[in-house]
């Protein structure tokens, strides 16, 4: 007889004809059962999920439920004779009554759940992320993913936090793709994107952070102000420069992002003048230097422009409406900028941070 739609190697079919004659079963019954999917041909599918110490009778409900197998006492017995049960690993699995019972097991033993790719963008914050990760069905909750970041126990058991734990793990998100899955929890998941963020910071970027005299804290804070600044690559230097050669006039960084980041909850759009004149931790119309910590998580090349600033005499730069900016040395320039690119209605009619995200990401249209 000539077994179609099998994966299994020629040895596990002869044990299983052993087994199953040693039991005095039909063969030609068993075979069928085993080897043959329930709907063969079809395209459709579903996810079961395969808790930890899960019986073998509860399984077995599930597919049978979602019409995967044809006979939940059949594949009970298949799974004892061909002791699948032990082997039966927790996570998530895809599965479809186009697979036969064997290679539903299969499937089952391998470990390789279904994954959820979450896509941590250069400049997104970790309120952003954890709506993500909620969206994904990977954590309860948002809230339940932003106090994690804010618990300090949890933040001190990373080795590299232990000297000088920072306030949260915002900026230490490294922006990625990465495939999770429903087994993990939102520690796996926090540690995941902390360690590749370690794994991109060497010893020479701490070298450079001590060369300029800041702490590598205080670089990736500077880094993730830049992200939020502009998303036009050859940009990324020149704020940089602006934000370093007020830092050492000691003038106030005056960014917008640090002052919506303190007030993330309640921020519907529109930055209000009371909003520049609250005094919080993170508002830089109102603290010197630096905030008290990153307002996003910074990709490399963020990070790298905070490390590697070109050399400017630029204190000032204003929207050109177009997601670039209009660089200036002097308060008279900056304020001829001002009423060239942001008060005159002419200069904003048609125009779109968007456009820049058009034209660097063409594909996307």
């Amino acid at each position: 007889m000539m077994i179609k739609n099998s994966k299994q190697p020629t040895r596990a079919v002869f044990a299983f004809v052993a087994a199953a004659l040693l039991v005095s079963l039909p063969l030609g019954k068993a075979l069928q059962f085993a080897y043959f999917p329930y709907h063969a041909g079809t395209q459709s599918s579903t996810i079961i999920e395969v808790q930890k110490g899960i019986s073998p009778n509860d399984l077995t409900k599930k597919l049978v439920s979602h019409g995967v197998i044809s006979s939940g006492k059949d594949f009970i017995w298949l799974g004892r004779l061909t002791r699948q049960w032990g082997r039966v690993k927790a996570g998530e699995y895809q599965v479809s009554p186009g697979m036969s019972p064997m290679q539903i097991f299969s499937t089952l033993t391998s470990g390789i759940s279904v994954i959820y790719p979450i896509t941590v963008r250069e400049g997104e914050n970790l309120y952003e992320i954890a709506e993500s990760l909620a969206d994904k069905k990977l954590i309860n909750s948002p809230e339940e993913f932003t106090r994690l970041c804010f618990d300090q126990e949890f933040i001190a058991s990373f080795p590299r936090f232990k000297d000088a734990p920072p306030k949260s793990l915002e900026g230490f998100l490294f922006p990625d793709t990465y495939n999770f899955n429903h087994s993990l929890t939102k520690y796996d998941i926090a540690r995941q994107m902390v360690r590749h963020f370690f794994d991109y910071w060497k010893a020479e970027h701490d070298t450079r952070s001590a060369t300029l005299g800041m702490t590598p804290s205080q670089i990736i804070t500077l880094a993730s102000m830049i992200e939020r600044e502009t998303g036009a690559p050859e940009e990324r230097p020149l704020i940089s420069s602006v934000f370093y050669n007020r830092i050492r006039k000691k003038m106030r960084l005056q960014s917008d992002p640090t002052t919506i980041y303190g007030i993330w909850k309640r921020y519907r759009g529109n930055l209000l003048k009371a909003d520049l004149m609250e005094k919080n931790e993170y508002n830089t119309y109102q603290v010197p230097g630096l905030p008290v910590g990153p307002i996003s998580n910074p990709g490399a090349l963020a990070i790298q422009a905070a490390l590697y600033p070109t050399q400017s005499s630029f204190l000032y730069f204003v929207s050109h409406n177009d997601g670039t900016h209009e660089f200036t040395s002097t308060y008279e320039a900056h304020l001829a900028a001002v009423r060239k690119f942001q008060l005159d209605p002419k200069a904003r009619e048609g125009k779109s941070w968007r456009d820049l995200a058009k034209k660097t990401n063409p594909k996307k249209e």
